[in-house]
C-alpha cells in the first residue's frame, strides 16, 4: 500500500525548500559582512585619491579643468617678427 500524502503540505514543502535554496545563493553571491563592505569602499577611495593626487589635469572648483602645462611664451611687440613666405 502507498503512503497517503496530503498534496497542500507537499506543495508547501516544496517551496520552503526552494525559497531557501535560492537564499542560500543570494547568501553566496551577496552575502559579505559589514567588515568586508568598509574594507573593499576604503580600498576604492584610496585608489581614487591617489589617481586625483598623480592626475594631470585638475579640476577647479567650478568644475572647469586646469591643465598644469608649461607656460608657452608669447612673442612681444616690441621685437617685430620677420615671417618669410
Amino acid at each position: 500500500m502507498a503512503d497517503i500524502v496530503n498534496l497542500r503540505q507537499f506543495k508547501k514543502q516544496k517551496a520552503r525548500s526552494d525559497r531557501e535554496a535560492q537564499a542560500e545563493q543570494n547568501r553566496a553571491l551577496h552575502g559579505r559582512t559589514k567588515a568586508e563592505k568598509q574594507r573593499d569602499r576604503l580600498t576604492v577611495e584610496q585608489a581614487e585619491k591617489f589617481v586625483d593626487a598623480h592626475r594631470r589635469d585638475r579640476k577647479l572648483e567650478d568644475g572647469e579643468p586646469q591643465l598644469d602645462k608649461p607656460q608657452v611664451d608669447k612673442p612681444r611687440d616690441d621685437k617685430p617678427q620677420d615671417h618669410k613666405s
